[in-house]
């Protein structure tokens, strides 16, 4: 079944979920008219290959065009035209960038399918969740939005002030001026105690404004602690979920909001501060407020502007190889790859440039193609945000496991000297491709289970992590890179599996990092996370449809299987991961012996060597044994709990069924009849599929 149709059967609040993916950049009309052929293509591949991406962006709008021309429906074909005319432009401008959107929504749209299969989201999604809440957003817009009205309004009271003051200085300078003589007549009494009235009035505007100021200032300074810095870090921990895999990474423009109307409101308190001093230039007196609260204002002002932009510089994009987008924060030496830093504060308008140096473990060495610093712009971002984005980084030699990458800034804005610095997550270093499943492991176990942006020294005593917490990791290694992620008896078989006992509380049982990935599985010369990488490498390469159809049952027991099997119709079997070979699936049918007993017969584990030759669902099809000289016949009738064989895997068939030759899937299933057949009891004969008539072996 397609993914677009598994996405029309789920629940509404699955479905509404996907809708959120989709927007003007790319409208759902789109997904739905064009579903089939967007399923078909590799766009992560197409993701990092503008060539590749426009060739398939290019295929995609003769698609649409055409679809435009065949709609018979006038609202319909209206929309799609202005759709098309939409999407030429953004094809045209920026291949890597659509490319890059419709990828992120197919693996999107995969995890949510994944998450609804399971029905109950795992501990780290649901407080990924409660970090983005919908209440705690509207109470952060209700908040900076005070604050600004509030700034505004202090905006208005400055200017009264400033009124107020040169009306009193218009009177004050018009008395002076009086001729002396004139000072002690009844009238220039009257105008001393209006002055004097004047005066009180400004005394108690002045302490008024400033004790208003105060208050934002201190309500600025409370927002920023309480919740601006912490929805940041919140931002940053969904960061590291979205790197191994998990929800879609979201919020960052809404932080820039939140930062940048923040910023604004400090920098207008700054200009108001700006201009209390020339006030007092014009017009001061004893114990006056401004020069004695001004000061200690304008500094609380610029260091809650010099926190706020320093720590609104963060990594948009952590590092990743373009050959590798699903595995970011792991590195090859010799090979470049790209990442993106932001700032979160749109800065006024001001004649600098923000040059960013990238450095990498401070002391080691690492070079550039092109120069270590490059120019913070703001036409890199669609959004108005200042961003630049390296994309010809590349490491010479490292020798420790965990990296820093480092970039840094330096900047003068309104006075006030800004030093920028941020970091990456830690990057793993490797020298050969055989050690991406090491690194890969290495990643997911540190951001699974640390906030800390650099503790290079994580794995000298690794921590353990709650099977909760992995199993729902290792749940979204399938659905990112195989489209389907592991329901809750598959995650069960695995626990028992790397745990080796079946406890009730099993979610709460710890794993360390030796034996999740050091370790050898009891009897076997291979780890349990290698075992399960080169899984997760069988499907992706040579089982991936039938994965995503849902045919494979994968992760069971010999003793779950058979006792599913038992009762069914003869011929029924399904198909698991071996648990003793590298990357092999196998499959296991029932008959029923001559005494009505059920028997179960597996098949030696097929690899990626034997499955590169020949797709699996032709060895399911073409598969055949003979009992006694009758004609060969395929025991595979139905895949588990019953489903007609041709109807689980018809649609995936060659057209060519094999001829000539029996196929090498017959020849092997005869081996290992022959191999087990004093526990059978049966005899065995070939057939030569060319032949008419059965030849006896």
């Amino acid at each position: 079944m397609s993914q677009w149709k598994q996405i029309q059967q789920l629940q509404i609040k699955y479905q509404e979920q996907v809708g959120y993916l989709y927007d003007d950049n790319f409208p759902m009309d789109i997904r739905q008219v064009l579903s089939n052929y967007i399923e078909s293509q590799d766009w992560d591949t197409a993701a990092n290959h503008e060539s590749m991406a426009t060739v398939l962006l290019s295929n995609l709008l003769s698609q649409l065009d055409r679809q435009c021309s065949q709609e018979q429906n006038f609202l319909q074909r209206h929309n799609l035209k202005f759709i098309y005319q939409q999407l030429q432009t953004k094809c045209k401008a920026s291949p890597l960038l659509m490319a890059g959107v419709i990828s992120s929504c197919l693996r999107e749209e995969r995890r949510i399918i994944s998450t609804a299969s399971i029905q109950e989201q795992g501990p780290l999604e649901k407080s990924m969740q409660n970090s983005v809440a919908f209440e705690r957003q509207k109470n952060m817009d209700n908040r900076v939005a005070v604050i600004r009205s509030s700034v505004q309004m202090m905006d208005q009271a400055v200017k009264y002030l400033e009124d107020m003051q040169d009306d009193f200085d218009f009177r004050y300078k018009t008395l002076q001026s009086r001729d002396p003589v004139d000072r002690n007549t009844e009238v220039m009494k009257q105008e001393v105690t209006r002055l004097q009235e004047m005066l009180n009035n400004l005394d108690f505007k002045r302490k008024e404004n400033l004790s208003k100021m105060s208050d934002v200032i201190k309500e600025i300074d409370a927002l920023i602690v309480s919740q601006l810095n912490p929805e940041l870090m919140e931002w940053k921990r969904r960061q590291q979920i979205n790197c191994i895999g998990g929800p879609l990474l979201t919020g960052l423009d809404q932080l820039q909001n939140w930062f940048t109307l923040t910023a604004q409101s400090l920098f207008q308190m700054k200009r108001q501060l700006d201009k209390l001093g020339e006030l007092i230039l014009k017009v001061t007196y004893e114990s006056d407020p401004i020069p004695l609260q001004r000061p200690q204002m304008e500094e609380q002002v610029k260091y809650l502007i010099y926190h706020l932009i320093k720590s609104s510089f963060v990594v948009e994009k952590q590092p990743c190889m373009p050959t590798h987008p699903q595995k970011p924060l792991i590195i090859k030496t010799g090979v470049q790859f790209t990442t993106k830093v932001r700032l979160l504060v749109k800065l006024p308008e001001v004649d600098y440039q923000l040059k960013v140096k990238t450095i990498f473990d401070k002391n080691r060495q690492f070079f550039i193609l092109t120069t270590t610093t490059k120019v913070m712009d703001v036409e890199e971002s669609s959004n108005g945000c200042l961003s630049v984005e390296f994309r010809h980084l590349g490491p010479v030699s490292v020798t420790e496991e965990l990296h820093s990458l480092s970039f840094e800034a330096q900047f003068n804005i309104q006075g006030i000297n800004i030093d920028l610095e941020t970091c990456s997550f830690p990057l793993v270093v490797i020298s050969n491709v055989s050690q991406l499943p090491g690194g890969w492991a290495s990643v997911m176990w540190y951001n699974l289970l640390t906030d800390e942006p650099r503790n290079l020294g994580f794995f000298a005593s690794p921590q353990r992590a709650s099977w909760g917490q992995l199993s729902e990791v290792l749940s979204w290694q399938f659905s990112t890179f195989a489209g389907r992620g592991l329901n809750r008896e598959q995650l069960c078989m695995l626990g028992e599996k790397l745990m080796g006992t079946v406890q009730a509380s099993q979610n709460e049982c710890q794993v360390s990092w030796s034996k999740f990935c050091k370790e050898n599985i009891h009897g076997k010369n291979f780890s349990f996370w290698m075992w399960l990488d080169s899984i997760l490498e069988l499907i992706k390469k040579h089982l991936l449809p039938i994965w995503n159809d849902n045919c494979i049952m994968g992760f069971v027991s010999k003793e779950t299987e058979r006792a599913r099997l038992k009762d069914k119709e003869p011929g029924t079997f399904l198909l698991r991961f071996s648990e003793s070979h590298l990357g092999g699936i196998t499959f296991t049918w029932v008959e029923q012996s001559d005494s009505g007993e059920a028997k179960f017969i597996s098949v030696e584990p097929y690899t990626k060597s034997r499955l590169s030759a020949l797709p699996f669902a032709d060895i399911i099809r073409d598969y055949k044994v003979i009992t006694d000289g009758e004609v060969p016949e395929n025991p595979l009738k139905f895949l588990y709990p019953d489903i007609p064989k041709d109807e689980a895997f018809g649609r995936l068939y060659n057209s060519q069924q094999n001829k000539g030759k029996m196929s090498q899937s017959c020849l092997d299933s005869i081996k290992l009849l022959l191999r087990k057949q004093h526990y059978w009891n049966v005899s065995l004969t070939l057939m030569e599929m060319s032949s008419e008539t059965p030849s006896q072996v």
